[in-house]
């Protein structure tokens, strides 16, 4: 008994000492920025006023492209051209699909890999009957008590006018860039990019053959949250270093037909939410190594010793940081490929059974997961060969994830930290999709997600929601970042 207890006391004694080892040995990835960056000589009440400007033309595109009205669009590229007119003089300017842009800067150095900074121009619609809801109608791009209101203020004309602004301004001062810098606005981000991103892809894929072809890809994605990351009461800039995959499969489910009074055991409806039921009570595993592990390491210095233990052992606590994290939906979803079904399908008549019933099911997945794999889990669980499992559009996995210790990352952080010095730098994957997927095979090891702007969970739930806004002082660092990433060499 004593041998035992000794034996126990010194796994125990051993167990504390790695813990130790492992926390206190844990590095410090923050970076110091190399100076504080300069406020740019503007009249934020003009560039708000730009911003504001966009805002007032009703972009909106729908999945169905033949319901989207393209004047706005066209008004936009009108309003690029007289709003900034030093970028149209002095910058290539290409038109895709009638409305996607593309922007050349050429740099004094051609042996260097491009940057590309990337932002759309297209906004979701007004959910309608909530336009009462909006303190100021959504594209009326009216000020109040500090803030710009209207759809695109947040995704993503804040990007599109902030890049184009910074350009013009670093155009003034007769600054050239030494790398060539592109800019490309996709009009149709908000409906899978298809003309937008895709076609402004493949024009570079084509023009700048070697690869990878891009030093650095930045498109909007993260931003710094300023409340609720790992406890912390420290902002946190949250860069995207992936984004999950996307695939939405159909769940179909053939029967007799009939009347309702002579039911069988199991209808096609029956069948069907049957199968739905199943993928909800078996979600796929949470998994630390599809993102949150990086994360957390970047945090870790940061928490209090007690979590700081548990985040600089991962190995060991693993299951309390994923049962901490899957309490809420958001991370759910990045602890997971989500199973999500989105619309269910069959019957015309109450007294009637359909011969049909169908369930459309949304996955995003988690980098690791491939489409292949997601579809056989499906049928898996499923388990029911009558029901037909069948791909709906184009089926993606996560897109490649982007290194932190390249020079394209170092030069992103030193940027964030010079214009918000407040702030801890972390990697992240995006729960959602960005234009960037179709850009990252042109920088597979250097695609970002991140957008410059201080958020609270509140204002990040006015994302294509009632009451869309932004700062009109947060605007203005969201230039400064801006000049101050195109200023300084990558």
């Amino acid at each position: 008994m004593r041998m035992l207890l000794f034996s126990t006391g010194l796994l125990l004694v051993l167990l504390i000492v790695v813990l130790l080892f492992n926390t206190l040995r844990l590095p410090n990835h923050q970076l110091a920025p190399e100076a504080a960056a300069q406020k740019p000589d503007l009249d934020p009440v003009v560039t708000v006023e730009h911003l504001a400007g966009a805002l007032r033309i009703p972009s909106v595109s729908h999945t169905d492209y033949a319901q989207t009205d393209t004047v706005p669009f066209g008004q936009l590229l009108t309003y690029y051209r007289q709003t900034f007119p030093l970028v149209h003089e002095r910058l290539r300017r290409e038109v895709v699909n009638d409305f996607g842009l593309l922007y050349e800067w050429p740099g004094s150095d051609p042996s260097l890999k491009p940057l590309l900074l990337l932002a759309h121009q297209d906004v979701v619609p007004v959910l309608e009957g909530t336009e009462k809801n909006w303190t100021r109608p959504p594209f009326a791009g009216l000020v109040a008590d500090g803030f710009l209101y209207g759809r695109g203020a947040l995704d993503d004309k804040l990007n599109v006018i902030g890049q184009l602004e910074a350009v013009e301004y670093l155009l003034r001062t007769n600054y050239q860039p030494r790398r060539t810098v592109l800019l490309a606005f996709g009009h149709d981000e908000e409906t899978h990019g298809k003309l937008g991103a895709a076609a402004l892809a493949d024009l570079l894929g084509r023009r700048y053959q070697q690869r990878p072809a891009l030093e650095m890809v930045l498109d909007e994605g993260g931003l710094i949250k300023t409340d609720g990351v790992a406890g912390l009461a420290q902002p946190v800039a949250l860069v995207g270093v992936s984004e999950k995959g996307y695939l939405s499969l159909e769940l179909t489910a053939q029967g007799a037909g009939g009347h309702s009074s002579m039911p069988p055991a199991l209808t096609s409806v029956g069948r069907v939410a049957a199968a739905v039921a199943k993928l909800e009570a078996n979600p796929f595993p949470a998994r630390l190594d599809g993102g949150v592990s990086a994360l957390l390491a970047y945090l870790a210095p940061a928490v209090p010793f007690g979590r700081r233990i548990i985040f600089a052992n991962q190995w060991l606590f693993g299951f309390l940081i994923k049962k901490s994290l899957v309490a809420t939906p958001s991370g759910n979803a990045a602890l997971r490929t989500t199973t999500a079904p989105t619309i269910i399908r069959g019957g015309e008549k109450d007294n009637v059974l359909p011969a049909s019933a169908s369930a459309t099911v949304n996955f995003r997945l988690l980098p690791g997961d491939s489409v292949e794999a997601v579809i056989a889990r499906v049928k898996k669980l499923i388990d029911d060969p009558e029901i037909k499992v069948s791909i709906l559009g184009d089926g993606r996995s996560a897109s490649p994830v982007s290194q932190t210790d390249n020079a394209a990352f170092t030069h992103l952080h030193k940027t964030i930290k010079s214009v918000f010095p407040q702030a801890l730098v972390a990697p992240y994957v995006v729960v959602g999709a960005t234009d960037a997927r179709s850009y990252a095979h042109l920088a597979p090891q250097a695609t970002y997600r991140f957008m410059p702007l201080l958020m609270a969970q509140t204002d990040i739930d006015r994302l294509h929601g009632t009451n869309e806004r932004i700062g009109t002082v947060a605007y203005q660092d969201v230039i400064r970042f801006y000049v101050q990433l195109l200023r300084t060499d990558l």
